[in-house]
């Protein structure tokens, strides 16, 4: 499918699929909604503590970064796993430049080594923050009791409305430790509705910009 960077509202750039008319992040800002869905409304939920986190859609780091950035700024240790059956080739990630747009590029090289790290392995990408990348579909998910947070940041419902399902989030929810926290940057009924139906307590929250809402569910 024919691929192209484009910039978002915030200035910072996202890969938009043209055949979808669908993009990697919001195109009402790319760093912005990353930032409200997955760190404000997840992340800064944990403090002090060793954390595991899920992330559904590794796709172009963009939510590993900031993670990376935050664990230092908190003191946090982080053990990251982030799931990615069609990862994004360097070239993109470079076109990208999310470094220079964070105002972080003393962390150009250790964004590279995130993407060039080893598939499959556990990696030391800094002292407080470890990386596993996984290339398998979504359904492969096969852990339990593993996670305290998942970033779900799946392509939307709009164009793969197969991830977005109870038989998905049922997977979630059983990879999730007790009392776990997913994150999302969708609001639709019928994705509340799925999550509910696996046992989720499911709340709505104000959404980036661009969105009214988006949801955030707790395993219980």
């Amino acid at each position: 499918m024919k691929r192209r960077i484009i910039t978002t509202g915030d200035g910072s750039k996202t890969i938009q699929i043209e055949d979808w008319n669908e993009q990697y992040h919001s195109k009402h800002g790319a760093v912005q909604e990353a930032y409200h869905v997955f760190i404000e409304h997840g992340l800064r939920l944990f403090n002090n503590k060793p954390i595991t986190i899920l992330e559904i859609g590794f796709g172009t780091g963009l939510n590993a970064l900031i993670t990376l950035l935050e664990a230092s700024k908190q003191h946090l240790h982080i053990d990251y796993v982030g799931v990615e059956a069609f990862p994004v080739a360097l070239d993109e990630i470079n076109a990208l430049d999310y470094c220079e747009q964070l105002g972080v590029q003393h962390k150009e090289a250790t964004f590279l080594k995130m993407h060039s790290s080893v598939w499959e392995e556990k990696n030391e990408i800094t002292s407080n923050f470890s990386l596993i990348k996984q290339k398998k579909d979504f359904k492969e998910i096969d852990q339990e009791n593993l996670f305290d947070l998942v970033y779900f940041d799946a392509f939307g419902a709009r164009v793969q409305p197969e991830l977005w399902t109870e038989a998905v989030f049922m997977i979630m929810y059983k990879a999730l430790k007790q009392k776990g926290i997913l994150v999302t940057y969708a609001a639709k009924g019928s994705v509340r509705r799925a999550m509910q139906a696996v046992g989720f307590t499911v709340e709505r929250l104000p959404g980036p910009p661009g969105k009214r809402e988006m949801l955030r569910a707790v395993k219980v």
